[in-house]
């Protein structure tokens, strides 16, 4: 008979093989590569001590290549829950040392658990990505472990927030589990892609080079795959945890509200100076939005990604808020197709997660262009009309200066659905730019004219004095009130906390709608 010890001795042994992963020397080397171990991860990340590990006697059970000599616990994925400034959140992180965090039938299995836990306890989940992709010597079992992980992601999809942070490779149908997520966090020096510098070689003919394909700033920048860049790995545990305070445990929840000393009436006076008055002149619209956010402090989306919008989380009197802006500094504040999906997707994940949006206006409509058009930018921006119309949490918008055409309407305008509506008094609201639609309208007069110059001024200031002010909309009933610029903050908190109790009933017989994809 076994002795107590001895059963305690070899639950141990265990345990620490499973802890070692790949072995010590897999460890040496992924930390000679710059990279944290696994467990250095999860430990920086979690709160100290609050880690606790699941599933960590699995292995897999494949017998080709050689697999059944090559048997790790744990099967190259911790998993598990702990805590992040004390809120209960899931987690699993791939282990590169083994197998090279290569996903197999039981390594995907215990992801899709981690996940599925996660939606039943009703919190958020974190995944930390550091794979090769699927396990080839698995075959179709790895295959079907993929695809086991992706309908879990789906299945979380609006339910609870998702967070993906790649730390290394993150390689062939795999990547797809982070593109299904709410925020992929990229660590500089790690990559993304479908198909690997060779194979884009063999099929194309183009040499390219790991991080030309689907590096950090590929992804930051071009792609879009990526919502942040982070320079080192604690960098994007600190994103997680900024991108956590904004956000509520689950879609049944509201997000978490802060007590503010930042007084809710503080006047905006700065603005008078930031904002020029000649609505062709740009200025960064982010000077805007940390001048109305309790403190400064706004915690941007999408930074680098299509420029000519800026979104992100910041508070106002302490309650949590989407902002979406059109951004004057870039190309005027054009909606372009990029800048369509930016603001779509953000806007309907504030949607999903019960975070008021506010919107700030200042774009001349949707971008022309033959390459536009052939990439599909009606499709495109009718993703932003759907995703407002769409969304039923409260919208409250300011226009700020230019809102033309079709982009006044997908901007939060309350034909769509917004339920506040403020304008400044600089505000410019027409069918298209007052010099556009002069030409169009006076066209022949002009061209007759003995002093063409002389009649386009004329009439362009009988157009502003007419439609491209905010009182023409005001008189009809599409904007609530035109504000003084300082009082924006004010106004804005007002409106908050008047639709903090908003409900809105969705149609019983829909199973969802089919946003243009």
């Amino acid at each position: 008979m076994s002795s107590h010890d001895d059963l305690l001795k070899k639950v141990s042994e265990l345990r620490e093989k499973s802890i070692l992963g790949g072995g010590k020397d897999k460890i040496e080397q992924q930390k000679q590569k710059g990279k944290l171990w696994v467990r250095e991860r999860i430990e920086k990340l979690l709160d100290p001590g609050s880690f606790v590990e699941l599933e960590w006697l699995r292995v897999h059970r494949s017998t080709y290549f050689g697999l059944d000599k090559l048997k790790y616990y744990g099967d190259g994925v911790v998993t598990g829950y702990g805590r992040i400034n004390d809120r209960l959140v899931y987690i699993y992180a791939q282990d590169f040392t083994v197998l090279g965090g290569s996903i197999g039938e039981v390594h995907g299995e215990k992801i899709a658990k981690t996940i599925e836990r996660a939606i039943q306890v009703g919190v958020p989940v974190i995944g930390l990505y550091d794979s090769g992709g699927a396990r080839i010597q698995e075959g179709v079992a790895s295959l079907h472990a993929c695809g086991r992980l992706f309908n879990a992601n789906v299945k979380a999809s609006g339910v609870i927030p998702q967070i993906a942070v790649i730390m290394g490779p993150c390689a062939g149908a795999a990547a797809y589990s982070p593109a299904l997520m709410d925020f992929v966090i990229i660590v500089k020096g790690s990559y993304m892609f479908i198909t690997g510098p060779e194979v884009v070689k063999a099929a194309t003919g183009v040499s390219v080079s790991f991080e030309e394909l689907g590096g950090a700033n590929v992804h930051g920048s071009t792609s879009g795959v990526a919502h942040f860049v982070a320079d080192s790995e604690e960098e994007a545990f600190e994103i997680i945890r900024k991108l956590l305070s904004y956000l509520p445990n689950n879609s049944t929840e509201e997000p978490p509200f802060v007590q503010t000393d930042d007084p809710v009436d503080r006047r905006l006076e700065e603005l008078y100076e930031v904002v020029p008055l000649d609505p062709m002149k740009p200025f960064d619209v982010k000077h805007v939005v940390r001048s109305i956010v309790d403190y400064g402090e706004f915690l941007e989306v999408h930074r680098d990604y299509a420029k000519s919008a800026v979104v992100g989380f910041g508070r106002i009197g302490g309650y949590v808020v989407g902002i979406v802006a059109n951004q004057p500094a870039v190309n005027a504040g054009v909606i372009d197709i990029d800048s369509s999906n930016k603001i779509a997707r953000f806007v309907r994940f504030c949607d999903a997660f019960n975070i008021p949006i506010v919107t700030l206006v200042d774009t001349p409509g949707f971008m022309p262009g033959v390459d536009q058009e052939h990439g599909g930018i009606i499709k495109h921006g009718a993703k932003v009309l759907h995703a407002y119309a769409e969304a039923t949490v409260p919208k409250i918008t300011v226009i700020m200066r230019k809102a033309y055409g079709g982009a006044y309407i997908a901007m939060g305008s309350l034909s769509l659905g917004s339920d506040v509506n403020y304008a400044w008094p600089t505000a410019e609201i027409a069918v298209m730019g007052p010099e556009g639609a002069v030409r169009i309208l006076y066209r022949r007069e002009i061209e007759k004219a003995a002093d063409p110059e002389a009649l386009f001024k004329e009439k362009l200031k009988e157009y502003r004095d007419v439609f491209a002010n905010p009182y023409r909309a005001a008189e009809l009933g599409y904007i609530d009130e035109v504000i003084d610029i300082a009082d924006t903050r004010r106004k804005i908190y007002s409106a908050l906390v008047l639709l903090s109790t908003k409900r809105a009933e969705l149609p019983p017989i829909r199973k969802h709608t089919n946003i243009p994809l």
